[in-house]
């Protein structure tokens, strides 16, 4: 082999310090060892892996960015293979790390985590919760193994497996003229105020929703939070859309919303899974993927209506 693990070990931690003498102190091994390591990776591989910036330290480039990622998992399947040959091949341990949609997270996480971690009781799930974008990009550099997302753009170079379809619904406070029906056409909302869930792709996707029924939304205004919409639906600010149907109906001040299916409304958004494409999965994320399958395909959310 060309190359060991102790080099690779030493060039992910001085992408992820972002300096030689960082890494050196989180490796304990001299600074030239460090640079000798990097130097020898680059040599074997014909790739720049850093650009080195005069007493500012390191930063990867495109290449490295790449390297970064295929080395962490390089790093995950060695400690594995660590662990079986010890005799823990049939017992899933360690961190796990993997990403989950703000606009799903308080809905899935609570149940995933309890029903994994009863599972696999050695293991510890840590959920982080992102925007499409943010996930995405901490799947391609692995700081996680696995995102909980839309099925909305989802890059070719990522594997997406469904899980459940969740229609579109609109919600408007319990005092709203429209409060006691169950199914509303979005014409009938037309020149009300909307409140939209400006986030990357969310936005996209509800305003395609007013394209497809051909009109415009009446814009109030544009908020990152889905919490605080429902706080401003609930007061009578306005209405608004989403896919994730809590039980609960009512805002986090307590002021009650009511729910209403869309007429006309184009395919379900899918949520589900997304790894990165034709990478081995380690026995930790299987697992993880395993329980998701289990506890979310095809059943409603957790807590949802």
């Amino acid at each position: 082999m060309r190359f060991t693990l102790k080099q690779i070990e030493y060039f992910v931690a001085a992408a992820e310090t972002g300096s030689i003498t960082a890494a050196s102190r989180r490796v304990h091994i001299s600074q030239p060892s460090i640079s000798a390591a990097i130097a020898q990776l680059e040599a074997v591989f014909g790739i720049t892996l850093f650009i080195r910036h005069h007493a500012a330290g390191l930063s990867l480039t495109q290449e490295g960015h790449s390297f970064l990622r295929e080395s962490r998992n390089l790093l995950l399947h060695a400690t594995e293979l660590d662990m079986t040959a010890s005799g823990l091949s049939g017992q899933v341990s360690g961190m796990i790390e993997v990403g989950c949609m703000t606009t799903l997270y308080s809905l899935i996480v609570p149940e995933l985590l309890q029903e994994f971690e009863t599972r696999h009781p050695g293991a510890q799930l840590r959920i982080i919760a992102g925007h499409h974008s943010e996930l995405i990009e901490k799947l391609r550099n692995g700081e996680i193994c696995a995102m909980l997302a839309y099925d909305l753009n989802m890059p070719q170079d990522l594997d997406f497996s469904p899980l459940a379809a969740l229609p579109p619904f609109v919600f408007v406070s319990a005092q709203h003229r429209l409060a006691r029906r169950r199914h509303v056409a979005l014409s009938e909302l037309e020149h009300e105020p909307f409140l939209l869930l400006d986030l990357p792709l969310s936005r996209d996707y509800f305003l395609s929703l007013f394209s497809h029924a051909g009109i415009v939304p009446s814009i109030m205004g544009r908020f990152q939070s889905i919490d605080v919409i429902r706080s401003l639906v609930a007061r009578g600010e306005g209405y608004s859309l989403a896919n994730a149907r809590p039980r609960n109906k009512a805002a986090l001040d307590g002021r009650p919303l009511a729910y209403l299916a869309l007429k006309d409304t184009p395919q379900p958004l899918l949520y589900g899974t997304a790894t990165i494409a034709n990478i081995r999965q380690t026995a930790r994320a299987t697992a993880f993927l395993q329980v998701c399958r289990e506890l979310l395909a095809g059943k409603p959310l957790p807590g949802s209506d």
